[in-house]
């Protein structure tokens, strides 16, 4: 398999390189002029200078940016003649002009810029590499640039995304300093998990939440080690429409990261210090009591003691600090630009005893070999750290806030002179939340590298070509520690070690060739071929009876052992056409064919397909002489496409494998009890979307709206066989799925003046998901103590527990004790789905105010119409635990003893709603510009984050999820809550 690879990904740059020099021409055998390019760029509306704007000569890599005082100036040595002048910026419409070259080198040029909310003539990238400008598309792209990733406190990519774009319900999972993120793009599309694929400047990204050791619901999604001070554009794919040219893996949508390049100038240097603190936002109310029942099992026998009561959220919560350096430098001739760019971040957790911290490296090199061929270098280098402290879960019994749950109150739990904890947990072993903060130690430790290698070629007038190679390696290690003589299960020490070698690289080779085929036509055709390769290795050692200060687990009892190796490799290729009449009205369609290692033998080739139109209606003449000067645009779009899905094809599936085993003494292997499948393919989604843009008063009102029909079929299930087959079980495409949406965003400039300008943002989403069909009809999907299922024509993951008997006036029905009874279903089932985990909508509402040198950012996140399992209150108001609040009712005699123990068995008590309305963010800036010579630029920014919360969520957070990235979704069990967070920074550009 590498040895094929290594052929093609050498075939590939020799062709490349052979019809480089093929295709030159006379050309560069001509008379050419150094000629200098100089303007200034303006606001139509305000006449008020536009800085970052940028002036180039198209189908060049001649151009400038403009400066602060909206001033641009280049330099380019050229042949006299007629070329095009082009200034683009992604808020305002693209402007051209022909320019004609001759004697006269000085060529002086200024604009003036209308606003362009709906950036139509803004260049997304699809196809990996290829650009196509946004009018074309019958689809929706989204598009967030450096400045909304700014002053946001978020130190991951993903985070920062948040309320950012219609279509993507963005959760932070945790509130860890490096907590997971889950980022669903229309909706839950597989059942083998949901997240879309990631593109870093061609290079394809693994972004795995690998729990190498079990800390909870916190585990780390690998964006965590992306600086996102480098980021300066990220492109969100949402539908199969678009993604379709990405093939087998793209069900759930493409994100696209752009990192900063280097700029034709002299050095420009960036430095930025900002300090963080982080809190707990609020408190769950607990047993404050001044009592304890003798019996809390006896119901009749209310005999209590006097007890001290202590809150136990005080032993394992704190406030935590954070600092975050970074410093840049970009710059560069014509022939050669750089950026360089190095970053310190280490934030601590409100978990005591817990951060994150982050050393980034970054380079690129862009260099204009020669005119017709740039060649592309780029070296990103991270190394993560992180202290971390287990908080339970699904999988262990150890950890703070588990500890927490099962604890009794009323037990001081600081150490004795000695430093022995006392056990707080009476009934179930579980850790003493004190101790678990001061000794328990586990951490993880990756060190990343993600580099490419980048060709781009004008051939011809016509025919360009791009080749890209992209690395991503990294090695993540996790280690876990737990001394012996604690108060968890594993008293007599415990000890984990795990590590992971993840190696992937991509091969992309793509030829575009662009045509007038008449003065009102256009055609472009792109051909691309694709190799991938993915490489996981994994090894891990368990051990408990450790010897005294022993923290190895070679030392320990060995408990489990493993190792395992899974590589996978992807190929395939495409073709897409695109026709453009009068550049108003586009038709465009592709086709794309891939194989795997993964898929059966005969489903080695699977093909996609997308078609879409768009129209750009306001450009007509009947249009601009009508109405055109209120409603100045409207682009029509549809779009279907279709894309795979290989996140629950797990590795290997269409073999039925064996397990090693030992008889007598001697090596032997027993048959699995999973059937192989020998037709394994990936999961399938069609999908169709219209909708338009659309842009009133100069620019000033922009809207997008977009209706969307997704079906997935050929889901992937692990079904389960008749005991006759000798298997359990076989993976096989026998589900299906659908989601229905629209998406809306609004754009406004309310007001622009010389001193005061107020932008507005406003995004709305709403999505319903429907499960159509599973084999077997219903099961609980893994890692919900069986609380979330897949039912057949119910929403993915709903809640289906036992609920409450009610009577004719949906009143609770109780007891001759006074205690509520358990109902049942006219089939005679104790259970039915008693919640649903899927918001009804979200959405979000940006303010951005600027006057004079301030500037003042506020955005309100919305989630609505979805339910959280609280399982921590099903502890905490069990009187057998007796942590939470309403146990201190019970024994205040405002409810009855055991009240909670009797809701325990009945799950609906805990389906709560969890609709929030959160202010995200909320920064203020000031900025000095030239305030000494040699500083361009000063910048004070005071930024929060997650600071107020208006909910009606007993627990701590309602956006928590403990179910991380899986489909598990709205169950809150020993998390750590999402903190508010404060930053102060301090940015200077020079």
């Amino acid at each position: 398999m590498r040895k094929s690879f290594f052929k093609k990904a050498t075939i590939a740059p020799i062709l490349l390189f052979l019809l480089f020099f093929l295709g030159q021409n006379n050309r560069l055998l001509a008379q050419t002029n150094d000629y200098v390019f100089t303007g200034t760029v303006t606001d139509r509306a305000s006449n008020v200078p536009v800085p970052g704007v940028s002036v180039f000569l198209e189908n060049t890599n001649r151009g400038a940016s403009t400066d602060f005082d909206g001033n641009y100036r280049f330099t380019a040595n050229l042949n006299p003649g007629q070329y095009t002048l082009v200034v683009n910026s992604v808020a305002h419409k693209t402007q051209k002009i022909t320019i004609t070259l001759g004697g006269q080198t000085q060529v002086q040029n200024d604009f003036q810029v209308v606003e362009d909310l709906l950036s139509l003539d803004e260049v997304v990238v699809t196809g990996n590499v290829v650009g196509i400008n946004k009018r074309a598309l019958g689809n929706n792209i989204s598009s967030v640039n450096a400045e909304n990733l700014a002053n946001t406190a978020a130190v991951q990519v993903d985070q920062a995304l948040q309320g950012k774009i219609t279509g993507a319900l963005v959760t932070q999972n945790s509130g860890d300093p490096a907590g997971g993120i889950s980022v669903l793009l229309r909706g839950a599309s597989s059942l083998g998990g949901n997240q879309p694929l990631y593109i870093l400047d061609g290079v394809i990204l693994n972004n795995a939440s690998n729990e190498l050791v079990d800390i909870g619901g916190n585990t780390q999604n690998r964006l965590a080690d992306i600086n996102p001070d480098d980021i300066e554009k990220i492109e969100v794919i949402k539908g199969a429409a678009a993604s379709a040219i990405y093939g087998s893996r793209a069900n759930n949508g493409v994100v696209q990261i752009f990192t900063k390049k280097g700029k034709v100038g002299p050095a420009q240097f960036n430095f930025t210090s900002s300090v963080k603190m982080s809190e707990l936002r609020k408190k769950i109310d607990y047993n404050t009591a001044p009592l304890a029942w003798v019996d809390p099992f006896d119901r009749t026998n209310l005999e209590t003691v006097p007890v001290e009561r202590y809150d136990l959220q005080e032993e394992f919560f704190d406030t935590g600090y954070g600092i975050e350096n970074a410093l840049s430098v970009n710059g560069g001739s014509e022939d050669m630009r750089y950026y360089v760019s190095g970053a310190y971040l280490n934030n601590e957790g409100i978990i005591k005893n817990t951060d994150f911290e982050r050393i980034n490296f970054k380079t690129n090199l862009v260099l204009d070999a020669f005119d017709w061929l740039k060649v592309t270098g780029d070296f990103n280098y991270a190394r993560s750290v992180s202290n971390d402290i287990p908080n339970g879960g699904i999988n262990s019994a150890y950890g703070a806030i588990t500890g927490f749950l099962f604890s009794e109150n009323s037990i001081n739990p600081a150490p004795n002179e000695s430093g022995v904890y006392p056990v707080t947990s009476l009934l179930v072993p579980r850790t003493n939340p004190a101790e678990a903060v001061e000794r328990f130690e586990f951490g993880n430790k990756t060190n990343r590298f993600i580099t490419s290698f980048k060709l781009d070629a004008e051939i011809t007038d016509n025919l360009s070509a791009s080749y890209v190679f992209g690395m991503d390696y990294y090695n993540q290690s996790a280690t876990a520690f737990i001394p012996v003589g604690n108060t968890s299960p594993n008293a007599d020490g415990f000890a984990r070690r795990s590590d992971l070698n993840n190696f992937q690289y991509n091969s992309d080779l793509n030829l575009t060739y662009q045509a007038n085929i008449t003065d009102d036509l256009s055609s472009t055709t792109t051909v691309g071929g694709t190799y991938q390769f993915q490489e996981a290795e994994r090894i891990g050692i368990q051990a408990t009876g450790l010897p005294p200060v022993v923290e190895t687990a070679s030392n320990g009892s060995i408990l489990e052992q493993g190792e395992t190796r899974i590589p996978f490799s992807l190929w395939g290729g495409f073709i897409q056409q695109s026709f453009g009449f009068k550049d108003k009205l586009y038709v465009n369609g592709a086709i794309r064919t891939d194989g795997s290692s993964a898929f059966g033998k005969d489903e080695r080739d699977q093909l996609y397909g997308k078609a879409g139109i768009s129209y750009i209606i306001s450009e007509e003449d009947f249009w601009e002489q009508g109405i055109g000067d209120i409603f100045n645009t409207l682009k029509l779009r549809a779009a279907w496409g279709q894309s795979g899905g290989l996140n629950a094809l797990p590795a290997f599936s269409r073999f039925t494998n064996f397990a090693p085993s030992s008889i007598n003494g001697q090596s032997s292997l027993l048959l699995g009890t999973q059937l192989g499948n020998v037709d394994a393919a990936p999961e399938r989604q069609t999908e169709t979307e219209f909708g338009f843009d659309a842009g009133f008063f100069e620019g000033r009102l922009g809207m997008e709206f977009t209706y969307y029909m997704q079906d997935v079929t050929d889901l992937l299930l692990n079904r389960e066989l008749a005991p006759s087959s000798g298997f359990s079980s076989r993976f096989e495409s026998v589900g299906k799925l659908e989601n229905r949406g629209v998406e809306i965003l609004l754009r406004a400039i309310p007001v622009r003046t010389d001193d005061f300008t107020w932008n507005l943002t406003a995004t709305y989403t709403s999505n319903e998901n429907k499960v159509t069909n599973v084999a077997g009809q219903q099961f609980a999907l893994a890692g919900s103590f069986a609380t979330n299922y897949v039912i057949e024509g119910e929403s993915l993951g709903v809640f289906y527990r036992q609920f409450y008997a009610r009577d004719e006036n949906g009143d609770i029905v109780l007891d001759d004790a006074g205690y509520p009874v358990r109902g049942t279903t006219e089939d005679g089932s104790s259970s039915k789905v008693i919640g649903d985990p899927n918001p009804d909508w979200y959405g979000s509402l940006i303010n951005e105010l600027s006057y004079k040198n301030f500037d003042l950012r506020l955005q309100f996140d919305a989630v609505q119409g979805f339910d959280v399992f609280n399982w921590n209150r099903r502890l905490l108001d069990n009187v057998i635990f007796g942590g939470g609040s309403n146990v201190g009712e019970e024994l205040l005699g405002n409810r009855p003893k055991g009240y909670g123990s009797a809701q325990a068995g009945i799950f609906e008590e805990f389906v709560e709603d969890g609709s929030f309305v959160k202010l995200r963010e909320l920064s203020l800036s000031y900025s000095i510009n030239e305030p000494w010579e040699h500083i361009d630029r000063i910048k004070l920014s005071l930024v929060g984050r997650n600071l107020i919360s208006w909910d009606d969520y007993s627990g701590w957070d309602p956006e928590i999820n403990t179910g991380g990235q899986s489909n598990v979704r709205g169950f809150d069990f020993a998390a750590v809550p999402i903190p508010r967070t404060y930053q102060f920074g301090v940015n200077v550009s020079f």
